[in-house]
């Protein structure tokens, strides 16, 4: 090898070693147009999410109904999904869609489900984007009323009964 490639790996090998790889904060401070790192979102706790999805969804199943269950954080993250046997692929999709509709409208889908044939605006604002449906089956997780997640039912007959039941199951556990 040539002797000036030897010397310039030598010199990049010793840079490399003697100097920790950068830290989150100081790539931050080098990099000024980055973001700020976003907090995390309140939610329910993994395990009462879980619990208020299996909750929702056998509700379902108890009513003869195949479903998909959602449920999202505050900012409307995914935490848990679950659907029965045989659920739709547009079940399991609007599940997701209604829990998050119902965190970025702050109420249930139930009633952004009247509102809209009323108010054209609101109407319009719903079918503009398409990650939202503003079908019943989806309501929110509150805790002194504060948002902090929602539940979505999609693809039953009875999507907004089976998210209170999911709801009824934890509502007291919530913090």
């Amino acid at each position: 090898m040539n002797k000036t490639i030897l010397a310039i790996m030598a010199i990049a090998l010793s840079a490399c070693s003697t100097h920790p790889a950068p830290t989150a904060t100081a790539q931050a401070a080098v990099t000024p147009n980055r973001p700020a790192p976003t907090p995390p979102a309140r939610g329910p706790e993994l395990a009462l999410a879980i619990e208020a999805a299996r909750a929702a969804l056998d509700s379902c199943i108890a009513q003869d109904q195949k479903g998909g269950v959602s449920v999202v954080d505050s900012a409307g993250g995914l935490r848990v999904l679950l659907a029965a046997d045989g659920t739709s692929v547009r079940g399991v999709q609007s599940s997701t869609a209604k829990a998050q509709t119902a965190i970025a409208f702050k109420t249930a889908t139930s009633d952004l489900f009247e509102r809209v044939k009323t108010d054209k605006d609101l109407a319009d604002k719903i079918a503009a984007e398409p990650k939202y449906n503003g079908r019943p089956g989806g309501i929110l997780l509150k805790v002194n009323g504060e948002i902090i997640g929602a539940i979505g039912v999609g693809g039953a007959r009875t999507d907004e009964a089976c998210a209170l039941a999911g709801l009824q199951k934890v509502q007291d556990r919530l913090k």
